[in-house]
């Protein structure tokens, strides 16, 4: 098998449990989490949800577990880190200070959808932690970042246009609906923003985590 695609799917040296950084009780644990949310969350939030990077990332990092890829977990990380810190920071904010910094968890305090699958919703919290140690374990991959844009570049035009009152990954401005600039100005400036200013600094700042050691 060609070296490019093992980096993509997992270690050279195989996924035996001898050799697994992951340990089968995570990916187990993952895995059935996304078995119970995905179903729910399509009935509750709507096909458009799962073009959510957060959403997204969930079924990729059940890949990404299972195949203890290097790429995929890199790549999540890339595009998660900032965005899920956000929102923890959001969350925590309105709970504690009953306002929200940037908006986008306000759902999470809606009485009207059912508190079980709000509760859902705290897996935002565990996202981080959790690919910053898979990192840790598997090391980083420098290409990460450009996977990372490529997705961007492919979903945020999907939301722009697609349904755009649910607002998906802030296509149509941070929180809310933005009306200080035209909407394609603030589409075009989104995407030259965010790899700048999100993934590539993101990016320096995982290859400093995993150290030079463990980067491909």
């Amino acid at each position: 098998m060609p070296s490019q695609v093992t980096d993509v799917i997992g270690p050279k040296r195989g996924l035996s449990a001898a050799h697994s950084h992951i340990p089968l009780w995570l990916k187990i644990i993952w895995t059935v989490f996304v078995v119970v949310w995905a179903p729910l969350y399509l009935r509750q939030y709507g096909a458009q949800n799962f073009l959510f990077y957060c959403d997204l990332g969930n079924l990729l990092i059940m890949v990404g577990l299972w195949l203890e890829s290097r790429l995929i977990i890199s790549w999540q990380a890339v595009g998660l880190l900032v965005f899920q810190s956000l929102y923890a920071v959001d969350l925590l904010g309105a709970l504690l200070l009953r306002r929200h910094a940037f908006g986008g968890t306000e759902y999470m305090f809606d009485p009207a959808i059912p508190i079980f699958i709000r509760a859902l919703g705290l897996y935002h919290l565990l996202v981080p932690p959790l690919l910053l140690w898979a990192v840790r374990r598997l090391g980083y991959d420098r290409r990460a970042w450009k996977w990372q844009t490529a997705l961007m570049a492919i979903v945020v035009p999907i939301n722009f246009f697609w349904r755009p009152e649910y607002n998906v990954n802030f296509t149509r401005g941070i929180g809310h609906e933005q009306h200080l600039m035209p909407s394609w100005l603030y589409l075009v400036g989104y995407l030259i923003v965010a790899p700048v200013l999100v993934y590539w600094p993101t990016h320096l700042a995982l290859r400093w985590w995993a150290g030079e050691a463990r980067q491909t």
